[in-house]
């Protein structure tokens, strides 16, 4: 086995091939490594570069489109067969030097995951710094995992954390909560951050949208993943009550001859009660699905570090 796996997602960086193979044999002399390439839909040369420059510690997987920089991570990281797994952009902007400090930080202190902060980092202020910093800053309040750069792609991880991420969509941006969720220990260094020399950045101001959904989904896998009767059940009783609290004060005013057939009340109550009674279903049906993600796969909604078996003693 490999000691360490570094995996490449790229799309459409041609230019920067050759300089970022250079930069990774250099950074990573006297370790026993391999490269994979996830190429995700390049329409450039970049795959007719990887192929010029790669030797036998490298491997390439092409898709037929592009699919996303979470989909790349996750089909490098199933090819990977490192005992370490490093992600790092093929734009350059990441510096391979500082893999062998995070490997041996983490081997040292017995860390799972060292996850990169790009210190001085440089990119545009109004369109990528900012819009980055109320990002993190809203995802560390939201899911208490307190990371101070989710958006850095340098990150190394030990292969049983990596291996069980389970990336989907554009899950990427929240490695480290995927990773506190399977039980991780996390840290942090300071990593160098270059200029962007060649090709376009691949991300705008549009992601925020995207970045908001997805926190959305992290919060529902950190509280409710296993119980999702929990969130849908509290809220769809709570509606519930309150939607048949109303409805019998109207029915006590009709009782009492009031008019309340074009009461703006009899609507919300009658809403509240119908929208209750579909979230109430809704957790079933949720739970349903989680008994069958689980127990159809042999899954379990735990993961066991170690089991230990003391001997007798007489």
């Amino acid at each position: 086995m490999k000691k360490l796996s570094v995996v490449i997602p790229v799309m459409n960086e041609e230019e920067n091939i050759k300089p970022l193979f250079k930069a990774l044999r250099e950074a990573l002399e006297g370790i026993d490594y391999e490269l994979i390439f996830v190429d995700d839909g390049s329409s450039d040369k970049t795959v007719e570069k990887i192929k010029e420059e790669a030797d036998e510690r490298c491997k390439l997987i092409v898709f037929n489109r592009n699919f996303g920089q979470t989909t790349a991570m996750a089909a490098g990281i199933d090819a990977a067969e490192g005992e370490l797994i490093a992600t790092i952009d093929g734009d350059l902007q990441n510096d391979p030097r500082d893999i062998p400090i995070m490997m041996e930080k983490l081997e040292k202190e017995g860390w799972d995951v060292v996850a990169g902060i790009r210190a001085k980092r440089q990119d545009g202020l109004v369109l990528r710094k900012i819009p980055s910093k109320i990002a993190n800053w809203i995802i560390r309040k939201s899911t208490g995992v307190y990371i101070s750069d989710y958006g850095c792609t340098l990150k190394l991880f030990k292969k049983d954390v990596a291996k069980n991420l389970g990336l989907y969509g554009e899950l990427h941006r929240f490695i480290p909560v995927l990773a506190e969720l399977y039980g991780a220990k996390m840290t942090e260094m300071p990593v160098r951050h270059h200029p962007r020399i060649h090709g376009v950045s691949k991300y705008g101001i549009g992601r925020t949208f995207k970045v908001i959904s997805d926190l959305m989904l992290m919060l529902f896998f950190q509280k409710y993943a296993t119980k999702p009767m929990h969130l849908f059940g509290t809220l769809g009783f709570g509606m519930f009550g309150v939607g048949m609290l109303i409805n019998f004060y109207l029915f006590i005013l009709k009782l009492f001859g009031s008019d309340i057939g074009g009461r703006p009340l009899l609507l919300l109550g009658i809403m509240l009660t119908l929208g209750g009674i579909q979230l109430i279903t809704t957790g079933f049906l949720a739970e349903i699905m989680m008994r069958t993600y689980y127990e159809s796969q042999n899954k379990k909604p735990y993961v066991i570090k170690e089991i230990f078996i003391g001997k007798n003693s007489r």
